[in-house]
């Protein structure tokens, strides 16, 4: 069973999109809701948007299953990242639409998401640390660049719309104040779509728990407006829509080697 797959770059630079997988098992499928076996909270095709973060050198780490087998951007004992605010956990039992997740009576034990934490979530954070100690010895330097997306309006867990990039840098303290104001100048130069810096998004545990700056080790969460580059109702991947979106990361992600 493959949990994860990774593209080996030779640039410093490491792309982690933890929530890109749709997978689920048969088994835990037939006890989901109708709404929810349509995985509707993925980071719909957030592999391809970046597909390009090849030709520059970058690695790549996609994940197969779906963020409700297990949320591979969570802390495995699922302490909240947004004390006081709704959001979902480490094995989700509700949807961003504030809807269950499963049947009545067919949620998770707490054996089965441990067992799901062995299964799924220590494989890809083990391949995760192994890159970014790779990518340390030829560099000496790496970014750690989580790639997210979610749709531009969810009452559930923000008010109002979404700005369409919205950068997180865990309040300043996940990578270098240097870096930050190369990402944030590039956003403040382009008049296309609204930013912001560490909104409602500051970036999740991975952002947070692998920046290590006193080693060379940086983190960045870009989280994405869908409805810049997809139709967020039927899941379609836009590329007309995307084409514009995808010139903007790709600015940022050179800014981040520069």
């Amino acid at each position: 069973m493959e949990i994860c797959t990774l593209h080996r770059g030779e640039a410093p630079l490491l792309i982690s999109l933890p929530h890109n997988g749709t997978a689920l098992p048969e088994a835990m499928a037939a006890r989901l809701t109708p709404s929810a076996r349509r995985t509707p909270d993925t980071d719909w095709h957030v592999a391809r948007l970046y597909d390009f973060a090849r030709e520059l050198g970058a690695s790549m780490l996609v994940p197969q299953y779906s963020r409700y087998v297990v949320d591979l951007n969570r802390p495995e004992d699922d302490v909240s990242l947004y004390p006081g605010q709704n959001t979902t956990g480490l094995c989700p039992i509700v949807q961003f639409s504030g809807e269950p997740v499963y049947l009545p009576g067919q949620e998770p034990s707490t054996d089965e998401i441990h067992q799901r934490v062995d299964t799924y979530w220590r494989p890809y954070h083990a391949a995760l640390r192994e890159e970014i100690e790779r990518l340390l010895a030829a560099h000496a330097r790496v970014v750690v660049w989580e790639a997210h997306s979610i749709r531009s309006v969810v009452p559930f867990l923000f008010e109002g719309r979404l700005p369409d990039f919205n950068l997180g840098t865990a309040g300043g303290v996940s990578c270098s104040p240097q870096l930050q104001q190369r990402l944030e100048a590039i956003l403040s130069a382009q008049s296309h779509y609204s930013h912001i810096v560490d909104g409602r998004f500051r970036g999740g545990y991975i952002t947070r728990h692998y920046s290590d700056l006193a080693r060379g080790v940086q983190t960045v969460q870009l989280e994405l407006a869908q409805v810049n580059y997809m139709d967020e109702d039927s899941f379609d991947y836009l590329p007309a829509t995307a084409a514009p979106t995808q010139q903007v990361i790709r600015r940022l992600l050179e800014a981040t080697l520069a």
